[in-house]
């Protein structure tokens, strides 16, 4: 009883220590830190003390978004594209040891880190080897189906085999059969400890004045974002009306240039981005799932480029294109009047009006 009013007097007059809970995003593209983001602030506006984890540019932009955080490095999982979309899933089984590898320097890269503050729990986005016995241990993904061609059996059973090692799986969509992700974030049976958040989006809708007529977003690992890049700096250029387009190259400095109708920025980051999105009235990036939900949030009419290679992106994009809710097309096929398409599909804003009470979902910690 004592050490209950104990907590009330301290939590009362500002001297409560805050939970320490470790974010830690794969340095996968910048998906998965970006969609850490909305989790990040619920958890400071709850009270809670995030510490964040990751590698490269994904861990470069949370350092920028939240330059008052601390964070630790964690050890990179080196994985890269082929530049031919067809030997994606080639590629990926020879950079397998790779991956077993850089879960188990994780695995010990956490230990240190848990060794440095007491902490209340961890939520890792798609990051294998962070978790903990000791501690509540969250893993956020979209894919609980791992498509990866004619090994999506193996790949989807193995990852869940991961999954089922965390106390809870989130699945940032929604839980209905109106939903985004399909069936990579929808199983018919299973034993995972699974909860849906909603879709995630560190955007809000506002009503802006329109700067932009195209808002056009480049993304993913190297060599596949250099190519996109290199194709829109091309076909862009025929485009009637204003284009911003945003690199993804997350640098020490922010780059501006212009180039006929393109204002060209290496990366963009919180506000300004927020902004850049309500001010365009049309979007074309990847089919990356983090970019689907900030679409579907800001109620954007879209075009998608998959990244060659990538199933996830492909069965996205080819289900969103069925249901008339956004038109797609493979990158090397890619031409400027394709975006005329998009008057005939019906957007994606009706699946991204959901409200998340994160609140709930941290009660685990």
């Amino acid at each position: 009883m004592y050490i209950y009013f104990l907590k009330k007097v301290l939590k009362a007059t500002g001297f409560m220590l805050k939970k320490k809970i470790l974010v830690a995003p794969l340095n996968w593209g910048l998906g998965h830190a970006t969609r850490c983001i909305p989790i990040i602030n619920a958890l400071i506006s709850d009270g809670f003390e995030p510490v964040l984890a990751s590698d490269g540019a994904a861990l470069a932009l949370l350092k920028k978004e939240f330059p008052n955080l601390a964070f630790h490095e964690l050890p990179s999982y080196n994985i890269t594209y082929s530049k031919k979309g067809a030997l994606f899933q080639f590629k990926m089984l020879l950079e397998s040891p790779k991956l077993l590898k850089s879960i188990y320097a994780e695995q010990k890269a956490l230990k240190k880190i848990l060794k440095t503050a007491n902490f209340h729990g961890i939520i890792s986005d798609n990051r294998m080897g962070i978790r903990s016995t000791t501690i509540p241990s969250v893993f956020i993904t979209h894919q609980l189906n791992v498509l990866s061609g004619s090994t999506t059996k193996f790949s989807s059973k193995l990852h869940r085999r991961y999954i089922k090692k965390f106390d809870e799986c989130w699945v940032p969509d929604l839980e209905g059969s109106q939903n985004l992700s399909g069936k990579l974030g929808h199983l018919k049976n299973s034993t995972l400890r699974i909860k849906y958040l909603g879709p995630l989006s560190r955007f809000n809708k506002q009503l802006l004045p329109k700067t932009y007529d195209l808002l056009a977003m480049v993304s993913g690992p190297e060599p596949q974002r250099e190519m996109l890049e290199d194709i829109f700096k091309v076909e862009l250029k025929l485009f009637k009306g204003n284009v911003l387009l945003i690199k993804g190259k997350i640098e020490d400095k922010q780059t501006i240039e212009k180039d006929g109708n393109l204002t060209i920025y290496n990366y963009m980051m919180g506000k300004e981005l927020e902004d850049a999105f309500n001010q365009s009235d049309l979007v074309i990036s990847r089919s990356g799932y983090t970019t689907l939900m900030d679409v579907a949030k800001l109620g954007k009419p879209a075009f998608f480029i998959p990244t060659p290679g990538q199933f996830e992106q492909k069965y996205l994009a080819k289900r969103l294109k069925k249901m008339k809710l956004a038109p797609a097309c493979k990158q090397h096929k890619f031409k400027v009047e394709k975006l005329k398409q998009v008057a005939n599909y019906d957007g994606l804003g009706h699946l991204g009006n959901q409200w998340v009470n994160f609140s709930d979902f941290f009660k685990l910690f």
